[in-house]
């Protein structure tokens, strides 16, 4: 009775949008029906009960024997170990039967689907509910659907194991490139915009990249191109060098690709701080004209993130030997958090707090241990390859992972024995 009342409200949870000419994605709509809105929202304090590693009793062909639940706000997030596939719900209760409906969507293509769940009060709802951990099992018994047909192939999720201690001791990053995802992974957001920094955690991130440039008058902003162009922006009045236009020139006559504005590195740094609970910013920074500029909005923010007693730092990027050169120029530069892409002897001249090898580098636990020895973070980037993502958490040290497929990150991270 249960999954026939949310079969109903899931019948027309389908929306088509296209990002381009060539591709166009089926984007399942949450909950239009406010089914949702009948229900109570979860408490905050019993989430993390459900989270752990669960086996795939059935659908295993959509997401493989395997996943992980995990809590990201207001979101509940499962990844799978085929595809890169995700899931992304919302939730609710009533009579001690929790509901959560949402999508799927695997990473690496443009698959997706509506899919909705409830855990009923005799296996695992009550016992949620109530805080009681002891329960014997947690069920999600549900049904998934393909493009824009009806969810109606089973989809059932038990409980295997909750996450481990190394995993839960550790203070790991993944990071998500761009700000949370690209425009090529069409996730109906552009990249470096405010509004991806909005949905980015639920990809399992807790923190993000983000390109920093400079305006014409002296503004910093996001994004990651250096000329106006049709991957990033919508047909404009103006193209060309992005940083020969003012900071008015850009808001009033650009256009993101998916109709936002181009975001201030101010405003992209204040909403992370507060509307979100992201941890990590890496400022990449694009220009040496930005630097001082980057320095005293980073500066600022931590800041107030220190005085709001919020978990956040943001680092200036350093990805080259001009930038490098242009941050010893500047005043205390020892003291600026700063994230070191160079070498390890400049690292230490600039005092980096970080510092991040490109991945083909290797997993080189030699140097990683070094760093860390000295009090340094190590992270890598960009590492997008599944086998590899897997041999780098499995047998490397590295404090992070930047990557453009964050939710391939977040599988293998948590379900690492």
């Amino acid at each position: 009775m249960i999954m026939t009342k949310v079969k109903i409200l899931l019948a027309s949870l389908l929306l088509f949008y296209s990002c381009n000419n060539e591709v166009e994605v089926i984007t399942p709509v949450v909950d239009p029906s406010n089914f949702l809105d009948q229900t109570y929202p979860l408490p905050d304090n019993v989430k993390p009960t459900m989270e752990g590693v669960y086996e795939v009793s059935k659908g295993t062909n959509l997401l493989g024997d395997q996943v992980v639940v995990k809590w990201n706000r207001d979101r509940l997030s499962i990844f799978a170990g085929k595809n890169g596939g995700y899931l992304v719900l919302e939730s609710g209760y009533l009579d001690s039967v929790l509901f959560f409906i949402g999508y799927w969507r695997y990473s690496t293509n443009t698959e997706t689907g509506a899919a909705s769940f409830y855990i009923p009060a005799n296996e695992g709802g009550s016992e949620i509910l109530s805080g009681d951990t002891s329960f014997s099992t947690i069920r999600f018994v549900g049904e998934y659907g393909i493009g824009n047909e009806l969810a109606s192939t089973p989809l059932i999720l038990k409980f295997k194991r909750p996450f481990s201690q190394e995993v839960k001791q550790n203070d790991f990053d993944i990071l998500a490139h761009r700000g949370g995802g690209r425009n090529s992974d069409y996730l109906g957001v552009s990249e470096n915009s405010v509004e991806m920094l909005e949905i980015a955690e639920r990809f399992g991130t807790n923190g993000v990249e983000i390109d920093a440039r400079l305006t014409k008058d002296g503004i910093p902003f996001i994004y990651h191109d250096k000329d106006i162009n049709l991957r990033l922006c919508q047909k404009s009045l103006i193209w060309g060098n992005i940083e020969d236009f003012t900071w008015a020139q850009l808001r009033t006559l650009v256009t993101l690709r998916n109709g936002e504005k181009i975001p201030s590195l101010r405003e992209a740094l204040e909403y992370v701080l507060e509307e979100t609970n992201i941890k990590v910013v890496w400022l990449d920074t694009k220009d040496v004209d930005v630097v001082p500029a980057s320095i005293a909005l980073l500066t600022e923010i931590n800041e107030r993130a220190i005085l709001m007693d919020r978990d956040l730092k943001i680092y200036l990027g350093i990805p080259a030997d001009d930038i490098f050169e242009k941050f010893l120029q500047q005043p205390d530069y020892q003291n600026v958090p700063s994230l070191c892409e160079l070498s390890i002897d400049q690292v230490r001249e600039a005092n980096s707090l970080i510092w991040a090898p490109r991945w083909t580098q290797g997993i080189q636990s030699a140097n990683v241990q070094q760093m860390q020895s000295e009090g340094r973070k190590v992270f890598t980037w960009t590492l997008d390859d599944e086998n590899y993502i897997e041999q780098f958490i499995n047998e490397g040290q590295f404090d992070g992972i930047l990557t453009n497929y964050p939710t391939i990150v977040s599988y293998y991270y948590y379900i690492k024995q």
